[in-house]
């Protein structure tokens, strides 16, 4: 889900960078530290590398849903995601409880250049509904994550641009702004903050196709697994414009589940239990 709910082969929301000096101490190539643009990619690049051969993973997921009342629902869902050989990831999200929304299924195909395919099924109706390209600003099962948001993200899909280095939480952080090459997306660009030692997303700023803050995703408690992926169990996405906000609680992950492709077909979706 995205940078959310994993990151993968070629991927990953989670991403930033330093200036010239520091540059030269993460061993970027002096070609890519003479522009701006150049220091941007060269940071996504590396964050990216660092997420590649993890194979396939799961999580179970809690989603709290709270609005500007401060009222709150909860949703049980499963995730998992499988990396593609010469693509984007495959993921599904298959949601358990509360009934109205059980048995209901997510499944999302990450292209690394185009547009991505997504599809629901949705229970009460007993069919799968393909997410239109035009839709994917849409917001995902009434949350603050927009569809485009779970899904990973393919370098190719954006540019960049570096902006500055910025300390929080006693970390150092690149930030990087990543422009959208899709016309339909909903975002204008983004801002990603990414620490400087481990190459990790810990903030992203949603800016509206206006050029005005939308949403602030804000990511927490990083483990390590085999000894080389980093995933947060924390996701929590607020929206300044109506002050809804949405957690997104990971636990149990697992790796090297030996997915294969007839675990994320179409049809799986309607078999999802």
């Amino acid at each position: 889900m995205n940078y959310f709910l994993n990151s993968n082969k070629n991927k990953k929301l989670k991403i930033s960078l330093l200036i010239a000096a520091t540059l030269s101490s993460v061993n970027i190539p002096t070609s890519l530290a003479e522009t701006t643009q150049e220091k941007g990619l060269a940071i996504v690049v590396e964050a990216d590398k660092r997420d590649q051969g993890f194979s396939d993973s799961s999580a179970s997921m809690e989603m709290i849903l709270t609005n500007r009342h401060g009222e709150q629902s909860i949703r049980i869902m499963r995730n998992k995601t499988m990396e593609q050989e010469n693509d984007g990831d495959k993921s599904q999200i298959v949601f358990d409880n509360p009934r109205d929304v059980k048995g209901t299924a997510f499944l999302s195909y990450t292209h690394r250049e185009g547009a991505d395919d997504q599809w629901l099924y949705l229970p009460a109706l007993k069919r799968v509904k393909r997410i239109a390209s035009s839709n994917k600003s849409g917001p995902f099962m009434g949350s603050e994550f927009a569809f485009e948001d779970i899904a990973s993200q393919e370098v190719n899909k954006y540019t960049y641009n570096y902006l500055k280095n910025e300390s929080f939480d006693d970390r150092e952080h690149f930030v990087v702004e990543f422009d959208p090459k899709d016309a339909k997306s909903g975002y204008s660009r983004q801002e990603v903050f990414i620490d400087t030692q481990e190459y990790r997303v810990w903030k992203v700023n949603y800016f509206n196709r206006g050029g005005e803050l939308l949403k602030t995703l804000s990511v927490s408690d990083f483990n390590q697994y085999l000894g080389q992926y980093w995933r947060a169990d924390t996701w929590t996405m607020i929206n300044h414009k109506t002050s809804k906000k949405t957690v997104l609680n990971f636990q149990n992950w697992q790796f090297d589940n030996g997915f294969n492709d007839r675990d994320f077909s179409r049809n799986s979706l309607s078999r999802a239990r």
